[in-house]
């Protein structure tokens, strides 16, 4: 989905970016009762009509219904300048990026045609042994982005990061704003703890997680398009909020005791 250059000092790698994810979330479309699908049209509410694309200008809004009318040569104006380099600015140790400001991430690889693969492995190989991560900008979709890349397994993960000011401050969320730590007692800490640890595992493997939801909702999917009835299953019950907190992790250990 892109194709460029990795750059830093005087080292320029030919690579290709793609992408690393995929939504599998289902999509669903709207019906009228008869089961036709519902288009969409551009209406302007105030001169009751559909208004064709065309015509379509973008506005930002000042103050209330208030808009500055940005044209398509006002945007040309400040386009930014495609240089189809990702430009590293610096080297940071892996622990110092804080995952909140991942956006998206891409796999980074050799651009194969160039026939010269040995400065992509090197990278990779440097990155990995002195456990850095490169820190760059470039230019994507007609937007500045900070970008970090990271090894992983054979290759390269690039993560679009969010700027400092997208992150929104904790403050803004009434609960934890100024909030205190409550007291808690050596009894209860040593117990949380001990569950901690019992708990724990030396390796993490996402491939035991699945998405309980999208399963079901693709067999229910199934039998309906098979006709066949559709059981609901109970509702789980809600939990209570833990009152006895020493009591509850005793209880908690035990349970995981079993479960090993």
């Amino acid at each position: 989905m892109w194709k460029g250059s990795v750059s830093f000092g005087l080292v320029n790698i030919p690579v290709k970016v793609y992408l690393a994810t995929e939504n599998k979330e289902f999509s669903f479309n709207q019906l009228c009762p008869n089961s036709h699908r519902i288009q969409y049209k551009k209406w302007c509410p105030i001169e009751d009509k559909e208004v064709s694309y065309s015509e379509i200008k973008k506005g930002y809004e000042v103050t209330k219904n208030n808009y500055v009318v940005l044209e398509k040569g006002d945007l040309d104006k400040i386009k930014l300048k495609t240089t189809n380099t990702i430009d590293i600015r610096e080297f940071i140790q892996d622990k110092e990026l804080d995952p909140i400001l991942i956006e998206k991430s891409y796999y980074v690889a050799p651009d194969n045609k160039s026939g010269n693969d040995k400065a992509y492995s090197l990278f990779v190989k440097v990155l990995s042994e002195t456990k850095k991560i490169a820190i760059g900008k470039v230019v994507f979709k007609d937007k500045e982005h900070i970008v970090a890349l990271r090894p992983y397994q054979r290759g390269i993960l690039m993560h679009m990061l969010h700027y400092i000011d997208e992150i929104r401050p904790v403050d803004e969320i009434s609960e934890l704003k100024g909030i205190q730590r409550a007291n808690v007692d050596t009894k209860e800490l040593s117990l949380g703890k001990l569950l901690v640890e019992n708990l724990s595992s030396e390796h993490f493997d996402v491939s035991q997680y699945s998405d309980a939801y999208a399963k079901e909702l693709e067999e229910l999917i199934d039998s309906k398009a098979k006709g066949k009835p559709v059981i609901a299953k109970p509702a789980e019950r809600v939990k209570e909020d833990t009152r006895d907190l020493v009591a509850a992790l005793k209880a908690s250990l035990q349970k995981s005791k079993t479960k090993g």
